[in-house]
């Protein structure tokens, strides 16, 4: 596991994000991010009301600031993405979402 400090970009959905990865050496790279360890409800389909609250939920606690991410393997998963933990304000995103019940467990 490698951790990294990184600007949430972008919010696809409420496992899915964007961010800006502080690499070291002045060196970063854009980057598309699955939450690991979670799932949260689809943005179609009958889920989609749900997914959007998530999102929602997603974007207000991590959307333009600063987190930690923590990557596993640093490589990236079968949809291009790299599956990370989000820390923001000290607080496992990941975690988070499942505690109050936005998101489900699921280890690939």
């Amino acid at each position: 596991m490698y951790n990294y400090k990184a600007k949430i970009i972008a919010v696809y959905d409420g496992d899915t994000v964007t961010a800006v990865v502080d690499l070291g050496f002045l060196h970063s790279q854009e980057m598309k991010l699955r939450l690991f360890g979670i799932d949260t409800p689809e943005m179609r389909g009958p889920e989609k009301v749900e997914g959007k609250k998530v999102r929602d939920i997603v974007r207000e606690k991590i959307l333009n600031k600063e987190v930690e991410i923590k990557s596993y393997k640093d490589k990236q998963g079968k949809y291009g993405r790299y599956l990370a933990t989000i820390i923001v304000d000290g607080v496992d995103l990941n975690q988070w979402l499942v505690d109050n019940g936005h998101a489900e467990v699921y280890l690939p």
